[in-house]
């Protein structure tokens, strides 16, 4: 059913924006299209630094609401990234040369921005391959010490990357693995985890999402930060779909550790990120051995350098640590508050078009308190990769499956589900456009468009 793709079709006036003389991480336009707290964004003069979203799709104008899965990148970051390759490559920290004191000094750069970004300590970020890695990294260090009887807690509503190394590290150890059940909108069911003594004297750490990928909620990491401390135990936040979305203080956010990704963000793929209390850091032991991470090395032995260099052997994504920082600077530019204020008014404006359609069922918050943009749904019974194609045929990119989340899926009793994930290039125009390609869908699979849907029901529990 889907067409070739046509060429892609840069910008609006079909020419790729002037980037031969832009500095590496420059922000094009960014800064005038809304820096102000509380200015509304100007959307379109923000698409105009995206090149690919000027493309047709199946002679359809590309609506892309996949950014949950992988964001777009602005002009800023790929020239950021094609003139670091292009004029400053090297290797890092170890070639004497000035090619190699160009390469060093931009990916130490690039740890100071982003540190900056997250309101952080440059020693504190330890740039990692992505969210995962950086989940493992998590998961293998802190979990060095844990004994039977020990517990992790972590949540039902999780990706699997932030499921299977807390799995794989309860194996390995013989400590127990508990979670958050969720209430019928997907939200984290503090009373009955409260009730449960969920966290208790014998948890040693908690892991939760600090936004649901899958029903945007947003996890009430205050509270659980509470009574995660009270037992002297340590939080980790996967922070894949809240730092790329809202203002992130590190200092306020409760976490001890802190998982983000790139590719999700305006960044490139290949690079994420780990950031961690200095004192923390300090006392954990090396995730991967190799070059880079050592201080001495001996054939009876090897001591291990300081954090953040301890966590990352060999050579580093340094282009890809570049083009990082481009993007917060572009991120930074307009202003997180604004770009979460926008998301907001996107997510409500949605959230009311998808209850223009009965067979639509959300999975989750239904109104944006507390809540992030990712919506997630099923449409009647149709399988959500048909929905996907039928989508694509009229250029509207989504994600249909269970989004690394089947856990979650099978909670709310769903096989898999349709999730659209807007972003500070999103339109309502482009939510109207999967609005009517919605109603072709339940055209062509011949179901009455005033139908209503199944309610959530949710099936067996947390523990």
């Amino acid at each position: 059913m889907t067409a070739v793709p046509d060429q892609p079709t840069i910008g609006s006036t079909g020419q790729r924006p002037a980037g031969g003389a832009t500095e590496p991480g420059s922000v094009g336009s960014a800064t005038a299209a809304g820096s102000v707290a509380g200015a509304a964004l100007d959307v379109e003069r923000i698409r105009a630094d995206f090149p690919i979203l000027g493309r047709q799709i199946n002679g359809h104008r590309l609506a892309y609401l996949d950014s949950a899965n992988t964001s777009q990148k602005p002009q800023a970051v790929l020239t950021a990234m094609e003139q670091h390759d292009a004029c400053h490559n090297a290797n890092v920290a170890r070639a004497m040369h000035t090619l190699g004191a160009e390469a060093t000094a931009a990916y130490d750069q690039a740890r100071q921005r982003l540190a900056a970004f997250l309101g952080a300590a440059t020693e504190e970020v330890i740039f990692t391959k992505n969210a995962s890695e950086a989940l493992n990294l998590a998961a293998y260090t802190l979990g060095s010490s844990l004994r039977p009887g020990d517990e992790v807690v972590i949540s039902v509503a999780e990706h699997h990357s932030n499921l299977v190394p807390w799995q794989m590290l309860c194996q390995r150890t013989g400590a127990r693995l508990r979670w958050f059940d969720i209430t019928a909108d997907g939200r984290l069911d503090l009373e009955r985890a409260e009730a449960d003594q969920l966290i208790n004297p014998r948890t040693r750490i908690v892991s939760v999402t600090w936004v649901s990928n899958v029903t945007g909620a947003v996890s009430p990491l205050a509270t659980i930060a509470d009574w995660t401390h009270q037992v002297g135990a340590q939080l980790v936040v996967d922070g894949s779909q809240g730092v790329p979305h809202r203002p992130t203080d590190v200092a306020a956010l409760g976490a001890d550790l802190l998982a983000f990704t790139g590719h999700k963000m305006l960044g490139p793929t290949g690079i994420g990120g780990l950031w961690g209390r200095a004192e923390l850091l300090a006392t954990l032991p090396p995730f991967l051995g190799g070059g880079e991470m050592i201080e001495i090395v001996r054939m009876t032995g090897s001591t291990y350098a300081r954090p953040p260099q301890r966590f990352e052997a060999g050579t580093p994504p340094i282009t890809q640590a570049v083009g990082l920082a481009a993007a917060v600077d572009y991120l930074s530019a307009i202003g997180l508050d604004a770009i979460q204020a926008h998301e907001q008014a996107l997510t409500e404006y949605t959230l009311a078009r998808l209850a223009e359609l009965p067979a639509v069922t959300v999975l989750g918050p239904t109104t944006t308190v507390d809540r992030g943009s990712p919506i997630a749904f099923t449409l009647a019974d149709i399988h959500p990769h048909d929905i996907m194609q039928i989508l694509d045929s009229y250029g509207v990119a989504v994600r249909g499956g269970h989004h690394c989340a089947r856990p979650l899926h099978e909670r709310f009793s769903a096989q898999s589900s349709v999730r659209l994930s807007p972003y500070l290039y999103t339109t309502t125009a482009e939510i109207d456009q999967l609005i009517d390609a919605l109603k072709a869908t339940l055209s062509f699979f011949r179901v009455d468009p005033a139908a209503p849907a199944q309610p959530n029901r949710l099936t067996g529990g947390g523990r």
